[in-house]
């Protein structure tokens, strides 16, 4: 797991062969007027998905794995606290190869909190456990997916 100003994201675009791609797309794009959903970036290699959280908290957000995907993400419109939780230290879950995710059940906190800044940025890479969206407000936020390589 990465937690990291905006500033210094570029420090990062050797960390995987497509995200020079997706550091552009953040860096140039108008994060702020995106629309919600599915944005394009590189077909199903590297895509941004526009979402709004509602409040919850620590206890209502499942902890989330990933395998195929790595996750950037941006909070946009507010801070956004997230919880970090290292696979090793989870039980076995059921994955769904069709969503790309392992839920963990609700209630299962993470082990360790931490605060997202709008001007920050989080990277979540499969061995990383990640509850997001712990808000008390709705919150608007940029996860953009990187194909594992």
């Amino acid at each position: 797991m990465i937690l990291d100003t905006l500033d210094n994201l570029g420090k990062y675009a050797s960390l995987s062969p497509l995200f020079p791609k997706a550091i552009e797309f953040i860096t140039t794009a108008d994060l702020a007027n995106l629309p919600l959903g599915r944005n394009e970036i590189q077909g199903d290699e590297i895509f941004a998905n526009v979402m709004e959280a509602q409040p919850r908290t620590k206890e209502e957000v499942p902890i989330e794995v990933h395998r195929k995907y790595i996750d950037i993400q941006i909070p946009i419109s507010a801070d956004e606290v997230m919880g970090y939780t290292p696979l090793a230290s989870l039980p076995e879950g059921e994955y769904s190869d069709e969503n790309d995710v392992t839920l963990y059940p609700v209630g299962l906190t993470a082990q360790d909190y931490f605060n997202v800044k709008r001007t920050m940025f989080t990277i979540f890479f499969p061995q990383d456990g990640h509850a997001p969206a712990v808000t008390p407000a709705k919150l608007k936020k940029i996860i953009v997916k990187v194909a594992v390589k």
